[in-house]
């Protein structure tokens, strides 16, 4: 008879608690590589440099999501395929995620709302995005041995054209259709 199951794959500790991946039923999250994801982010510290760039205003007694837990949350949904912020409304309570963000699935507390995560998408001002541009470069560069010369940017646009109105009645498409450009890189 053989045996198909194979050993338990390890996780750094969250809380003092030991974290395995196993294949033998419990709590069950359908984005388990959502742990290797975060892995890489802690250990390039994404979401810590960005959150250090972006003003907090809010009195930090009341503050139950710092801007780094925020922005990890997000950045692991986006990079997980759930590209609408209200996504985390169902995954704040996944274990899979809670553990990502360094929350115990049964007892930490749940991760950040999608209104939460909304407020915080439209909060810095120009000069901080601009400041995590840069940010985000550095981290690629340093990701090199030696910076690269040179960097291309493939930036293809989209054409959204709306065709519904605010009633939710379709209208025929404009005669000239404007390009609505979102670069995607």
């Amino acid at each position: 008879m053989s045996d198909d199951t194979t050993a338990p794959f390890l996780f750094p500790a969250v809380g003092r608690k030991k974290v395995i991946a196993d294949f033998d039923g419990g709590r069950l999250t359908s984005d388990g590589g959502v742990m290797l994801l975060a892995a890489a982010e802690r250990r390039l510290g994404i979401a810590d440099s960005l959150a250090g760039l972006i003003a907090d205003p809010r009195n930090p007694l009341f503050v139950t999501h710092s801007v780094a837990d925020i922005l990890r949350a997000r950045m692991l949904a986006i990079a997980c395929g759930y590209e609408d912020a209200d996504d985390l409304d169902h995954l704040r309570t996944d274990p899979g995620f809670k553990l990502a963000c360094g929350r115990l699935p049964d007892s930490g507390h749940d991760l950040c709302s999608q209104p939460t995560v909304s407020r915080w998408e439209n909060a810095p001002s120009l000069r901080e995005v601009v400041r995590l541009t840069y940010a985000m470069v550095d981290t690629y560069c340093t990701s090199y041995a030696r910076p690269p010369a040179a960097v291309t940017l493939d930036i293809d646009d989209t054409l959204d054209v709306v065709r519904a109105s605010a009633d939710g009645l379709v209208q025929r498409p404009p005669r000239r259709a404007l390009l609505h450009a979102d670069p995607c890189l």
